[in-house]
């Protein structure tokens, strides 16, 4: 994960930086205008994420710089398969996240306050600097909600970029435009988690709301940034043929048939522990469908081995990328085309 060096700095004190997305209110009251929340916050008391608190009418957050966990991925594990297939990322994360998902992956981080972890604190340049020592080609803010670091993501970002070093978002899409927008000038791939297609789930299994991240992926479609998404399949939750058929349609409408989706199976984890991992014969059900409603790109994901990792060209019908799990066993594209019938596959391959 990082140096013994590096460990040897971990910290439960935390450093704070103003934040840049919020508005004074009368009575040193702030309300925060970073996610659909937009949390109206006292004095003294921190907003739903946990993470941002008003100290004496300035709203602060409490995980700029300070990283929780840091690991080299492989791109395809946050999961990206038309990014830079087979290339390392350097993935980040705090403390903290702007809804509480009853089947939360990592909730060890995601669901904890800033102060309750042991962290070390990076500068933007130091997180560029070990990046590009370890070679990676991006950095990938994933495991916990990044939108909650959005302020220290645009710095890395930015500097970044200058280095020639990419930046990744691995994201619930739950955030306000104006900082998405701001955002879509440095980052070069946003991976939505696409939770269900119902208010309903959003309300009572995910703590938030459906169209906030519906707008989201329009916005990063319409701003040309490379998306993808990915649907954790919950058995009797999420998995309803209706609503899924629903939300292919609505992709298709929106962002096109050659968005890539991901269809994940579920685990029992954090506070749903009663339902069973999903049958991978409803992912491949699911998957089906979606190839026959006009998507092009349909995976199941934490199923490895399984024939629905791979790319398939649209045209011709021949597995252009090949994978078991995260890793790359073949690869047939040339400069962005596939090698047998040189049909174009979206996606960003240099």
């Amino acid at each position: 994960m990082g140096s013994t060096s590096l460990f040897s700095q971990q910290s439960y004190s935390l450093r704070r930086t103003e934040a840049r997305y919020y508005v004074q209110l009368p009575d040193k009251k702030v309300q925060c205008e970073l996610c659909p929340w937009q949390c109206i916050v006292a004095e003294g008391k921190r907003g739903n994420c946990e993470v941002r608190e008003n100290r004496d009418g300035v709203y602060y957050s409490l995980v700029y710089g300070n990283i929780a966990a840091y690991h080299n991925d492989p791109i395809e594990k946050k999961p990206f398969n038309h990014f830079l297939p087979g290339t390392i990322s350097f993935s980040v994360a705090t403390a903290g996240c702007n809804v509480d998902c009853k089947f939360c992956q990592n909730w060890e981080l995601a669901q904890r306050r800033p102060e309750e972890i042991p962290h070390v604190w990076f500068s933007p340049e130091e997180i560029v600097n070990y990046a590009k020592k370890e070679g990676c080609q991006t950095i990938a803010y994933t495991y916990n909600e990044p939108t909650i670091s959005t302020e220290f993501i645009l710095d890395v970002a930015e500097r970044g970029n200058a280095e020639g070093i990419r930046s990744v978002m691995v994201s619930n899409g739950y955030i306000n435009q104006k900082p998405l927008l701001d955002l879509c000038r440095v980052i070069s791939g946003y991976k939505v988690d696409l939770k269900a297609f119902t208010d309903a789930y959003y309300l009572d299994v995910v703590g938030g709301r459906l169209e906030p991240v519906l707008d989201t992926l329009v916005t990063l479609k319409r701003e040309g940034i490379w998306l993808e998404i990915v649907y954790l399949t919950v058995p009797t939750l999420n998995d309803d043929e209706k609503s899924i058929r629903e939300m292919f349609q609505w992709i298709l409408n929106e962002l096109g048939p050659d968005v890539p989706i991901h269809f994940s199976r579920f685990y029992p984890k954090y506070k749903l522990t009663n339902l069973p991992p999903t049958p991978i014969s409803t992912l491949e059900k699911i998957r089906n469908i979606g190839l026959d409603s006009g998507l092009h790109y349909v995976y199941l994901g934490n199923v490895p081995g399984h024939p629905g990792e791979n790319t398939v060209c649209p045209h011709c019908q021949k597995t252009v990328i090949g994978r078991v799990g995260y890793q790359i066993i073949e690869n047939h594209i040339l400069q962005g085309r596939c090698e047998f019938c040189d049909h174009p596959i979206p996606g960003v391959w240099d």
